[in-house]
This record gives structure tokens, sequence and C-alpha cells, in this order.
């Protein structure tokens, strides 16, 4: 409870307190609520992705494993040396409930054909291309495992805060009112009933010396 004269004056600022701390409780409420919804979201989203790349990198290891088999691996590290595929990586920002949340967009140059398809196995060409998709899918697994671990720190911080108005502050500042009414109203009482104390000694004074 707070250390405050209870007086008119504090009463009414510890109401407005109150006002504000509900509402403080209230907004953080909807805002972990909404920051919780887009959590599980993007790990249902992380959870596919992951399923996907790892399909892919186990289609493109197997294409290499038969690829290595009819070629030899001498020939098919030769053969792929030739190929050249680039990837680049851009980053921008979006905002969720003022959590800044990455944008990876993965840009992949390919300039084929590579290699002449003389003495070459086509288990290349399915390795090259399960490699590239699996490296589109890195990019925006790596976006949403950033994103998760920040929305994730962010909804511990929110709910400590909503703990600490809902269980600390807005319980408070609820007994500090509670108290400081009561003795308000009891001040009210006392000075009623002294006032008709003083009123009762008037008016009989008043009579007395009217006997008189």
């Amino acid at each position: 409870m707070r250390n405050v004269a209870p007086t008119k004056s504090n009463l009414l600022k510890l109401k407005e307190e109150l006002s504000f701390a509900r509402l403080g409780q209230e907004l953080l409420d909807q805002k972990r609520s909404i920051l919780v919804a887009e959590l599980m979201t993007l790990v249902d989203q992380a959870a596919a992705l992951e399923d996907k790349m790892a399909l892919e990198l186990g289609q493109a290891y197997r294409a290499l494993e038969d690829a290595a088999m009819a070629m030899g691996k001498l020939k098919l590290a030769s053969v792929a040396r030739a190929i050249d595929v680039r990837s680049a990586i851009a980053l921008r920002q979006r905002r969720v409930m003022g959590v800044a949340l990455p944008v990876v967009n993965t840009t992949i140059t390919d300039r084929p054909p590579y290699y002449s398809p003389l003495d070459t196995n086509l288990n290349i060409d399915l390795a090259a291309k399960e490699f590239r998709d699996a490296i589109a899918i890195m990019g925006k697994l790596a976006e949403l495992k950033v994103s998760i671990m920040r929305l994730a720190a962010e909804v511990k911080r929110t709910i400590r805060k909503v703990n600490a108005l809902e269980k600390i502050a807005v319980p408070d500042l609820e007994e500090s009112v509670h108290f400081i009414r009561e003795r308000l109203e009891e001040n009210e009482r006392e000075t009623f009933t002294l006032m008709k104390m003083v009123k009762n000694r008037l008016a009989a004074a008043k009579q007395e010396g009217s006997l008189e």
C-alpha cells in the first residue's frame, strides 16, 4: 500500500494511476495475445520448412551418390567445379507490435549449361536443382528462426510486465484507494458528529440564556 496522506487530492491522483495501470494491463494483455498468435504461426511455418529442407537435401545427396556411382568420384568432382550457381541475400525488416523481425530475400543466379551432357549423369542436374531449392529454403528458415527468438523474448518481457501490473501495481493501488476512501469517509462521519455536537451545545446554551 502507498504511504500517502489520506486526502481527496491524493485519492484522485491514485484513482487516475489505478485507471492508467488497468488500461496498461489490458493493452499489454492484448499485445501478449497478438505476439503469441504470431509466434505460433511462425513456429508452424518453421517446422514445415525444416521438413521440406530435409527432404530437398536428402534427395540432393541421394542424386549425388547415384551420380558418383555412375560416373566415378573424380569425374563428378571435375563436373561439379563447372557448376556456376551464386546466391545473394537481401535483408529488410517488418514490425509486429514494435518487435523488429527480419525479412530475408534469397536470389539465386544460375548460368547453365555448366558442362556437356556427354559422359555425364542426369542425377547431377537433379542434385544441383535440389541444392538450389535447399539454399532458398535456408534463407527463409533463418528468417523464421530469428523472428521466433525475438518474438519469444518479447512475449517473456510482456508477460513479466502483465504479471507485475496484475499482481503488484494494481492490487497496491486498489488497496491504497480503498484505505484513503475509508479514512475520508471516517473523517466525514467524525466531522458530522462533531458538528452535530457543537450544534446541540449551541442550541442548549441559547435555550439556557433565554430562560434567564
